[in-house]
């Protein structure tokens, strides 16, 4: 079985956009709570764009599973106050859930958190808890940066975070590292922000014991880790600099990687410097990159290509491809039987 460990909803319907827009202009007026609710899209309605594009494609690529969640960079946490993170949240993770319980072959839910900057993440738990033990959610997103480029909250290590942390390991899932848009001018999105927060939160970790206070939790940073891998001596470097243990017994029981690396090359690297155990297989389509590389004549987010050409045998392959999310993922497995038939 081929697992897709990053997949989100990119294909739901535009008046999605659009009714995220109408929520932010209310608040700008004034509006504080009491937002209006989303239409309720017809299955057509819902369905055709994912149909006719990410699900075609995960066919046409050999994609068996993808483990789904709302579109990141809309999560905008950085938007609004708390209560319309929560209200918005809460929309995004039932089209999820409606998503997943009409094609739960193809698609296993993760859900977004109502996060808002300044606001401790124990206002998260509830709809964390509710996701997961009453509709099957398999993990979630954390945005380590609530305030969109600005880093406003404590690094993910603070004892801040720990309700969050508790509860991710009371219910035995990981959480997916991943920041939103971006509000500060100098960082593009997907360009700039996502791979200087999936760096970030690599070095806050590598800087603090938080394994030790929580050695069974488990977290992706992805798109193949921002800079890590390709700087991995430094990091390696550092470590021993400031006498910290090595990167391997430091991180590497509870810090995985995704292959949303967009070339062969880097795939390449990821799997000469990486732990083949702490990789696992994800595409992000239909995503940040769309297009096809001339290069190659195939789509830059066509990933299982790059992992097919890896120089390394069949059961390494086995493990990127579906092992590894199996083991970090563990309520995968009974999504997976549950809905075999």
């Amino acid at each position: 079985m081929i697992i897709d460990c990053h997949g989100h909803f990119t294909t739901a319907p535009k008046e999605l956009r659009a009714y995220r827009n109408k929520q932010v202009e209310a608040f700008e007026a004034g509006k504080t709570d009491g937002f209006e609710a989303l239409r309720d899209f017809s299955d057509e309605e819902l369905f055709e764009g994912l149909k006719s594009s990410q699900m075609k494609l995960q066919s046409d690529r050999g994609i068996d599973l993808a483990l789904f969640s709302p579109i990141a960079g809309m999560m905008g946490h950085h938007l609004g106050n708390e209560a319309m993170s929560r209200h918005w949240t809460r929309t995004c993770n039932d089209l999820i859930h409606r998503v997943t319980t009409a094609f739960p072959k193809n698609f296993a839910p993760v859900a977004q958190l109502p996060q808002s900057p300044g606001v401790r993440p124990d206002n998260c738990l509830e709809e964390l808890e509710f996701r997961v033990k009453e509709q099957g959610f398999v993990g979630c997103n954390v945005n380590p940066d609530p305030a969109g480029g600005y880093w406003t909250d404590p690094p993910l290590t603070d004892d801040w975070w720990y309700p969050l942390w508790e509860k991710l390991v009371e219910l035995d899932v990981p959480a997916m590292i991943h920041v939103s848009g971006s509000c500060n001018p100098n960082f593009h999105h997907t360009g700039a922000h996502y791979l200087c927060g999936d760096t970030t939160a690599f070095m806050q970790l590598l800087l603090s014991d938080l394994f030790k206070d929580f050695p069974t939790l488990r977290m992706v940073i992805p798109h193949g880790g921002g800079a890590v891998p390709f700087h991995w001596g430094r990091y390696r470097g550092l470590a021993q600099d400031m006498g910290r243990p090595p990167l391997k017994e430091l991180l590497l029981k509870n810090v995985f990687f995704d292959t949303c690396v967009y070339h062969q090359p880097g795939v390449n690297l990821m799997s000469e410097v990486i732990p083949v155990e702490n990789i696992l297989f994800g595409s992000e389509m239909v995503g940040a990159v769309r297009g096809i590389d001339p290069e190659t004549g195939f789509a830059f987010d066509d990933t299982k290509r790059y992992v097919d050409s890896l120089g390394i045998g069949d059961a390494d392959k086995q493990k990127i491809f579906e092992d590894n999310a199996r083991r970090v993922y563990p309520r995968l497995n009974a999504w997976i039987e549950q809905h075999a038939a």
